[in-house]
């Protein structure tokens, strides 16, 4: 299996990636839904690093810094770095924000590594559903230094429209900040997960392309 096809049997295992009938945030009838709460060991956490560093890697992406936000985003930009020092001896800093910035002790606003002058940093996230995140942190990471923000990083691309457009969250995000995102998957891979029986579930296979027939963004 490729990387792509090991990732979505990973989620599907976890019960990340689960078929049925869901209502979504958006008002939306969804036939799948991804739940990424449901990595919540040691050992999945570690097995979604290496996931992470592999999209890193087959990406070429150039970043001296994983930031992750917080607070989704702290345990991937974590892993994600230990991966790739172990694995592809890739030894990149890590950084993450608090919620509030702290006034006493050490004080600031980010912790790990500062932002710096020209550093190049790929910001690390689950999945992007609206571009809340980055719009958050981007003004946070701007403000403290003139950073160059290469790329970002989520798990999987649903591929669908927003809800007042005709583009997807992943090229609004694109077209708004000239940051280009890179998923681990989308949603054609999890479709041709299930037609080659990589996971359970072919009966959705009618209404997963009904759905991204009716949704889906122009790629």
């Amino acid at each position: 299996m490729t990387y792509k096809e090991q990732f979505i049997k990973f989620m599907a295992d976890c019960g990340v990636l689960t078929f049925g009938d869901f209502t979504l945030k958006s008002g939306r009838k969804s036939p799948y839904f991804l739940n990424a709460g449901n990595y919540n060991t040691g050992a999945a956490l570690a097995k979604l690093g290496e996931f992470y560093a592999e999209c890193f890697v087959d990406n070429k992406v150039q970043a001296e810094t994983l930031f992750g936000p917080a607070y989704k985003g702290i345990p991937l930009a974590v892993s994600t770095a230990v991966t790739l020092k172990n694995k592809f001896d890739i030894n990149v800093n890590y950084c993450f924000d608090r919620k509030e910035e702290k006034d006493h002790g050490e004080g600031g606003l980010f912790v790990g590594k500062q932002p710096e002058n020209g550093e190049k940093i790929a910001i690390i996230d689950d999945v992007s559903t609206s571009g809340k995140a980055i719009r958050e942190v981007l003004p946070k990471m701007q403000n403290a230094a003139n950073v160059n923000v290469t790329s970002f990083l989520i798990t999987a691309d649903r591929m669908e429209k927003t809800l007042d457009g005709e583009l997807s969250a992943v090229q609004e995000i694109e077209k708004e900040f000239g940051i280009k995102v890179y998923s681990i998957i989308n949603i054609n891979d999890i479709i041709s997960a299930l037609e080659n029986k990589i996971i359970a579930g072919i009966e959705f296979l009618p209404a997963m392309k009904s759905y991204i027939d009716t949704y889906g963004a122009k790629y």
